[in-house]
């Protein structure tokens, strides 16, 4: 329990102090948020709206463009706003509320990633039991237990958090809440917690990494002995996974595989891992992809035709 003489709000210190430079960052962020999110926001509609997109892997993508864009969305509104601001300021409930979220939101997506590698290794594999092997009622289930799995994440980071003593300072250095920084600013000895944190974040996000890695190497073998084009096109759509999970697994123990230092390019790689990352990842799936592309294109013709209309 928290009493009345603790920190109530925290200061954050953005990406700049300087005026010009947050001018800029905040029109660069701004038009790609603008243009991105309504990508990924296409990319649902269309995957939900088109007949011929129904294989498990769509439905697994667009559960992924939803996360993703929660995910950025979690930092970046709040980001573009207190560019604007003389000072950064969040209570301290909602710090922990982003910090809930973050972990929450970015924990499902590292395990849904990984049931689109299990996807991947029954089309190719096992293409005879794949309508069995991933089922509609399974595909649910595997991306309910996703959302599960980053709900008792996060829930861990939280409980970790709220039961620290922070009695000054306040001033967290980064334009969000995470459990790095919020660490390093409490009134007591956090060691065993940050190994907790970790193990939690950090060793989870190593080993899902290898796995996944070692998982598409073993399809990229098998692919390479056949040829046609469906292999090619399931090679092509191989490669822009591992894309994926290099972008999403790659900052992701940079920032919590380590002890909770601050190292200078820390703003630079949270900047990439919350906010541009989290919006190109379902288009990098749909550029490699022309299914999904000739969809998204009737899609917008659509639209416009109904607008003439």
């Amino acid at each position: 329990m928290r009493n009345s003489s603790e920190v109530t709000e925290f200061i954050l210190t953005g990406l700049s102090h300087q005026r010009g430079v947050q001018l800029f960052l905040f029109a660069l962020f701004l038009t790609f948020y603008l243009i991105v999110l309504p990508s990924n926001v296409l990319i649902i509609i269309t995957i939900r709206g088109d007949p011929h997109l129904n294989s498990p892997m769509y439905f697994l993508l667009a559960n992924l463009a939803f996360l993703d864009i929660w995910y950025s969305s979690i930092t970046a509104p709040k980001m573009l706003i207190d560019f604007f601001a003389e000072r950064k300021l969040i209570s301290f409930w909602g710090c922990i509320a982003q910090l809930f979220f973050l972990h929450f939101v970015g924990a499902a997506e590292m395990f849904l990633l990984t049931v689109m590698a299990y996807d991947r290794y029954a089309a190719i594999c096992r293409p005879l039991h794949y309508a069995n092997m991933m089922s509609h009622r399974l595909c649910i289930t595997l991306v309910l237990f996703s959302w599960l799995g980053g709900f008792v994440h996060s829930t861990v980071q939280v409980v970790l958090i709220v039961r620290l003593p922070f009695c000054g300072p306040n001033e967290l250095d980064n334009y969000f809440c995470d459990i790095t920084q919020v660490l390093r600013i409490t009134c007591a000895n956090t060691f065993a917690e940050e190994m907790v944190m970790i193990f939690s974040s950090g060793l989870i996000s190593v080993v899902c990494f290898v796995a996944l890695l070692v998982s598409y190497a073993f399809l990229l073998s098998v692919l390479k002995k056949n040829s046609g084009e469906s292999a090619s096109k399931a090679l092509s759509t191989c490669y822009s996974h591992i894309t994926i999970v290099i972008f999403m697994f790659g900052p992701a123990i940079y920032i919590y595989a380590r002890p909770f230092d601050e190292y200078a390019p820390d703003k630079i790689v949270s900047v990439f891992h919350t906010i541009i990352f989290p919006l190109l990842n379902p288009i990098i799936y749909t550029l490699r992809n022309k299914e999904i592309t000739t969809a998204m294109k009737k899609v917008v013709r659509r639209y416009l035709l109904c607008k003439k209309n």
